[in-house]
């Protein structure tokens, strides 16, 4: 089924968070390595979506523990995925490799749990290619001396969100998903490489979600931006859907999914931190805690697409699965369009 009808029909769930799972595996500098990175002149444990490439069968069960526990949409393992982040670990070489192998593994993981399950759920099955943030940001300086400085122009980033949604569209993703934006601009450069690759190859454009991040109980991005003004920058791709994530539990989330359900002619996600971290930087929500939050967002037809970011487990997607599975998706509002 085309996922705007089952968008039309029910909640979709999207997965959890993928770097709370890879650390329970306590991976070593040898681990993220390889054989092929074994001589590599720098360190380079950390750069997770580096294991696409030296551990691909653990990216791969981590994507079968979320179809199991319910996900409709899993993410690849490419947050940080272009050649601008790969900078910090001399890997820039490897952005398009890397959003390759990430989909396929992905794509893989789906065929093999729908081998195993035979009578999957209707409508599972679509990967979104995930495109983060970056490390640097366009519209703020990094020097405090210096407020006009940039780290990076917007060239610069479009040409790498360009290389990463070229490798991301040739290992065969469904969705392209531009997440954790705290930078709208950043958010705008990956919009803009979007739209000039699926121009340049002349083909039907993939459905593009965007989700934003409000960094604290100001209500603002990083950038500065309300979330209506955040809306407004970028409803102009026409997503599929707009939402949260990041930075906030679905406690202190709430407000602001409200709000944006109140205010978008798209579907809305939403997929909070399970809380807030505590001052050993860990969470502790416990799945169940989640998924009431999130189970009341749906009662009140604030969403259509919920899931877990930092801190969730496989435990958390099957509590929010099991607690919105009966309960009807948020119908598109009818909003009247002031300026055009």
């Amino acid at each position: 089924m085309n996922i705007k009808e089952l968008l039309g029909q029910r909640i979709l769930i999207i997965d959890g968070a993928m770097g709370t799972m890879i650390q329970r595996h306590k991976l070593s500098e040898a681990d993220y390595r390889g054989e092929r990175f074994k001589d590599w002149a720098s360190d380079i444990k950390g750069n997770n979506d580096l294991l696409c490439l030296t551990q691909p069968q653990i990216i791969k069960s981590i994507h079968k523990q979320y179809l199991d526990a319910g996900a409709d949409i899993i993410e690849t393992n490419t947050f940080n995925a272009q050649r601008i982040s790969l900078a910090d670990y001399n890997m820039q070489s490897l952005a398009y490799e890397i959003n390759v192998e990430a989909a396929k593994i992905a794509k893989a993981g789906i065929e093999s749990w729908r081998e195993e399950n035979p009578s999957q759920r209707e409508g599972l099955g679509w990967v979104a290619g995930a495109i983060g943030p970056m490390n640097k940001t366009l519209s703020l300086s990094p020097d405090v001396n210096n407020p006009g400085y940039r780290a990076l122009n917007f060239d610069g980033a479009m040409g790498a969100y360009y290389e990463q949604v070229s490798g991301l569209v040739d290992g065969g993703v469904d969705l392209l998903l531009i997440e954790t934006i705290f930078d709208t601009l950043n958010a705008k450069a990956a919009i803009y490489a979007i739209k000039q690759y699926f121009r340049d190859k002349k083909t039907e454009a993939l459905p593009i979600m965007i989700s934003g991040t409000i960094t604290d109980a100001s209500g603002r991005t990083l950038s500065g931006q309300t979330l209506e003004a955040f809306y407004n920058s970028v409803v102009h791709a026409r997503p599929l859907s707009i939402g949260l994530n990041c930075a906030l539990g679905a406690k202190e989330m709430r407000p602001h999914i409200e709000e944006l359900s109140r205010i978008a002619t798209c579907y809305v996600s939403a997929y909070p931190n399970a809380g807030l971290p505590n001052a050993m930087g860990e969470y502790d929500e416990q799945p169940h805690e989640t998924a009431s939050f999130i189970e009341e967002w749906a009662k009140a037809g604030f969403v259509n697409i919920v899931g877990g970011c930092c801190g969730t487990t496989p435990e958390h997607i099957r509590h929010i699965a099991t607690h919105v599975n009966n309960l009807q998706t948020r119908v598109l509002p009818e909003v009247e369009t002031i300026l055009n």
